[in-house]
């Protein structure tokens, strides 16, 4: 039998590709989606869970997940404080992940962010990082964090100007940001939450990090198998040889 995968967080910008390619590769009979609102596309035989953050962790309870895949994230703008912003990026992802701990999940997954580092003088990426450290205080026979740089993709319920802006720079920028600076590069929302299936299948115990490199190798593992003529490179990367 399939692993029991809860996915929480499933309406955000890579929670909702990490869905359709579950679905799209024939996984959605396990499949628990844990959100605040209605998933707005096709969900399958997937079961959805639509409930205050406060009850999370008793749905969580009574799912059982094997896997738990947390794809929570807010911004200072949109969560309207600092405090607010921790409640969700630090405090709600650890109120998960205990839970999730607590009703048996092996393997854990969660996007961070590159940079992430309790320690930062960034109040941002110190929350991230703070985040990661309860993430790995729960010793998950797995954990998994990806670290994507800026995130590209259409956000239809959450528009954010700067972002865009960015976004739109990004080719010329990405050109910029060689070696260790790559880590800083757009990345493709899609190919992150292809990186996260993939992950499913890597089942050796530990705790992992996967920055831009490692999340776009990864994409290609899913790719390969939903559509094996096609290969995602980092162009960036690969025009930066001429």
């Amino acid at each position: 039998m399939d692993d029991k995968i809860l996915i929480v967080g499933a309406t955000g910008l890579i929670g909702g590709h990490v869905v359709r390619q579950l679905i799209t590769g024939g996984r959605d009979k396990n499949l628990h989606l844990l959100m605040r609102r209605d998933f707005s596309g096709e969900t399958g035989e997937a079961k959805q869970h639509v409930a205050d953050n406060a009850n999370w962790p008793e749905i969580i309870t009574s799912v059982k997940p094997d896997v738990t895949i947390s794809c929570l994230g807010s911004t200072m703008k949109k969560a309207g404080s600092k405090e607010a912003f921790a409640a969700i990026d630090r405090d709600l992802v650890t109120a998960v992940a205990e839970a999730a701990k607590a009703a048996g999940t092996r393997h854990f997954l969660s996007v961070s962010s590159t940079m992430a580092n309790s320690s930062a003088s960034s109040f941002y990426l110190k929350v991230k990082g703070q985040a990661e450290d309860a993430l790995r205080a729960q010793n998950f026979d797995r954990l998994d964090i990806t670290r994507p740089g800026l995130l590209r993709g259409e956000r239809t319920n959450d528009p954010r100007l700067g972002e865009s802006l960015a976004i739109i720079a990004s080719p010329l920028m990405d050109m910029l940001l060689q070696g260790s600076l790559r880590r800083y590069r757009s990345i493709d929302a899609k190919d992150v939450a292809r990186a996260m299936v993939a992950l499913l299948g890597h089942g050796d115990p530990g705790q992992y990090i996967h920055e831009n490199d490692g999340l776009w190798e990864l994409a290609n593992e899913t790719r390969e198998k939903i559509d094996p003529p096609h290969r995602i490179i980092d162009l960036t990367a690969a025009l930066s040889h001429f």
